[in-house]
């Protein structure tokens, strides 16, 4: 199957399991291939090649399952079961053998992680950065995180409490922006 034809089969089965359930807010489904695909595909311009990615609350699959299409080696982490049970269809349905689900809570599946390797860790609409820092600061973590036009609030929130560097990228599809941040020494 092409990655044409895997958005398309996407779009239809969030299309679908939107009317029994919340993945994304109702307004946005008029426009799913901007408001998320597009704004997930973003990522891959900043992500290191061949890189195996770790997606915190992974949700409806944004930004996973799109990384998962273009090809990366990605891991969800999804507590609620019934959003396990849509991306487990999804992966089903698109063949995507590079996409492993995790069903549990991030802190979790961070804790069980070997602590001398790097991790790229993923997010879009999960939490704050400080909480997104109180999971993976034990790590040796890069984070690539999608975000609101509020980021710098959240940045310094979270420079009190730990340090890390970071740079901004403009998104490409809102008012947002793509945050990199990366522990510190």
């Amino acid at each position: 199957m092409e990655n044409k034809d895997k958005f398309e089969k996407y779009k239809t089965l969030l299309c679908e399991w939107s009317k029994r359930m919340n993945l994304v807010a109702p307004s946005t489904l008029n426009d799913i291939d901007n408001r998320h695909i597009a704004d997930s595909a973003q990522l891959a311009d900043f992500l290191p090649c061949g890189a195996n990615i770790i997606d915190l609350g992974s949700g409806a699959g944004f930004p996973a399952i799109v990384l998962a299409i273009m090809g990366w080696n990605v891991t969800c982490i999804e507590s609620i079961g019934k959003k396990v049970l849509f991306l487990s269809e999804v992966k089903k349905r698109l063949k995507l053998d590079n996409l492993t689900i995790y069903h549990g809570r991030v802190e979790n599946y961070i804790a069980d992680l070997p602590l001398n390797k790097k991790y790229i860790f993923t997010a879009r609409a999960f939490a704050p950065l400080i909480k997104i820092l109180d999971y993976v600061h034990k790590t040796k973590y890069e984070l690539f995180l999608l975000k609101g036009r509020d980021i710098m609030t959240e940045v310094n929130v979270a420079k009190q409490k730990y340090h890390f560097d970071f740079e901004l990228f403009p998104s490409k599809t809102g008012d947002g922006f793509i945050i990199n941040v990366k522990k510190s020494r």
